[in-house]
């Protein structure tokens, strides 16, 4: 790599420049280490057109099966199934970018979150344990897509309540025009985000808890340490209602060195299944801002996404438990549907598979690769990342790859065809298919390939005053804060 390719490469990173400085996708695959067969030697063209087609495909997946009377995103598509409100934060989200690349108006973005909001600012609330969306300014992990209320005895989410507020929080930053709509648009936001009452979820205080029911009360278990849960924190403290203040924010932070250690030669927090190192920096850009703990690391969680994403690959390319398929260039282990809970043998002895679960290395993994795993990672090392969509894509063609783009998993080791399959189907010399798309597993990837290509997301919440916020009384500086 050049000096000047290096520093441009070390500015982006810092979050200095934009993508825009970094030249054709091909020059920062090539810059950054080698690439597979699939993407080397095809010039810049053919791996743009790649990403075009499959940013443009995840878009769709979210316009396309949204309900555009209410808003309401599914859990998963083609199964029916009831509606995730992470699925519609993520949904909101894609909008921005979907307005940004032209493929749909800014009027039709604006119409579509405006639906949106009004459909959950005005749900009902309350501790009724049906007929109503949430509790406490919370919302029900999944909703009815009929009704909007509770679905079946579901849990009042906080992390899935953060990651719909965050899609919110960024159109009411990406839609900032002086018209009334846009206007109407952002105050809507705020009336959502500011009643939700961040103490009364403090069950066991400062942390904060993973949720409640109305039949049986508080869930005994706190968000505490690096996973996805470091959205909630931030978003707890930059409340314009009932905020959070820094002890909150430490005592998350205090498990931190306990997940410190190093794994196939990278030294990181560690966190299993790799979307707990994607979900914040869908909409956060933590490139050059620390808070205490990466201060004295010297690093910044960007950075520690990148060794995370790097260290998953190593793993796959050392294949310790000789999984099929697992290479330089086929790999990404993170929650996603899985083929049955069923033992088999492979590979010389019995193994357990399981359906949708929270993969990881080093946590469960049973050979189920999931694509949007390794391509929900392309902001933080495009060098791997983008050469691994090309080769899924190119090696299994049709099987994993459709009108909304990749399916949310497959795996080459399970060819069973005795089993009861939980989702998807078993396609002859490829092993298990998915057949469904999962909304929370889309979304982090549409949102991280508009960041990639153009920092969509990353512009609009770089100028949102409540995440500035809350970064702020969490002890951030440096990078785009200053």
């Amino acid at each position: 790599m050049s000096m000047d390719a290096a520093r441009r490469r070390w500015l982006w990173r810092a979050g200095m420049v934009s993508l825009s400085g970094l030249g054709a996708l091909s020059s920062a695959c090539q810059s950054m280490g080698p690439a597979s067969d699939a993407v080397s030697g095809s010039g810049s063209a053919d791996a743009t057109a790649m990403l075009d087609d499959l940013e443009r495909r995840t878009f769709n997946f979210f316009w396309e099966t949204t309900d555009a009377s209410s808003g309401l995103a599914p859990d998963r598509w083609p199964t029916p199934s009831f509606c995730s409100v992470a699925a519609v934060g993520f949904a909101l989200t894609g909008v921005c970018v979907g307005v940004s690349r032209g493929w749909i108006t800014r009027a039709q973005g604006r119409d579509r979150v405006l639906t949106t909001l009004k459909t959950f600012r005005d749900a009902p609330q309350g501790p009724q344990a049906s007929g109503t969306a949430g509790h406490q300014g919370f919302f029900y992990h999944f909703l009815d897509m009929g009704t909007g209320t509770r679905f079946a005895r579901c849990e009042l989410s906080t992390v899935d309540t953060a990651l719909l507020l965050a899609g919110m929080l960024c159109c009411q930053s990406y839609f900032d025009g002086s018209d009334a709509d846009e206007s109407r648009l952002r105050v809507q936001v705020d009336e959502i985000y500011a009643r939700v009452d961040w103490s009364w979820a403090q069950v066991r205080p400062p942390l904060i808890g993973h949720g409640w029911h109305p039949e049986t009360g508080f869930i005994a278990s706190d968000w505490k340490a690096y996973d996805e849960s470091m959205l909630v924190y931030l978003l707890a403290l930059g409340s314009p209602g009932k905020a959070l203040d820094r002890s909150a924010w430490d005592a998350w932070a205090s498990g931190l060195n306990a997940a410190w250690g190093q794994e196939y030669g990278q030294s990181y927090v560690r966190f299993p299944p790799l979307f707990g190192h994607q979900f914040t920096p869908c909409w956060v850009d933590l490139r050059g801002v620390q808070d205490d703990f990466m201060r004295a690391k010297g690093m910044d969680y960007f950075e520690n996404s990148r060794r995370a994403t790097l260290a998953q690959r190593a793993y796959a390319i050392a294949n310790p438990q000789g999984w099929a398929g697992y290479g330089a260039d086929i790999w990404g282990v993170s929650a996603c549907d899985g083929p049955a809970d069923v033992v088999r043998d492979f590979g010389g002895r019995s193994r357990k598979f399981i359906s949708y679960a929270g993969r990881g290395m080093g946590l469960y993994d049973d050979g189920t690769i999931a694509p949007y795993a390794a391509g929900s990672s392309i902001a933080f090392a495009p060098e791997v990342v983008v050469p691994a969509l090309a080769a899924m894509k190119q090696r299994y063609g049709s099987e994993i790859y459709g009108r909304y783009g990749f399916v949310d998993a497959f795996n080459p080791s399970f060819a069973f065809t005795d089993v009861k399959l939980t989702h998807g189907r078993i396609a002859p010399g490829v092993g298990w298919v998915d057949t469904d798309h999962l909304g929370i597993d889309q979304g982090p990837l549409l949102a991280m390939l508009g960041n990639y290509r153009g920092e969509v997301v990353w512009q609009a919440m770089r100028r949102n005053a409540h995440l500035r916020r809350g970064l702020e009384r969490a002890g951030f500086r440096g990078g785009w804060l200053g």
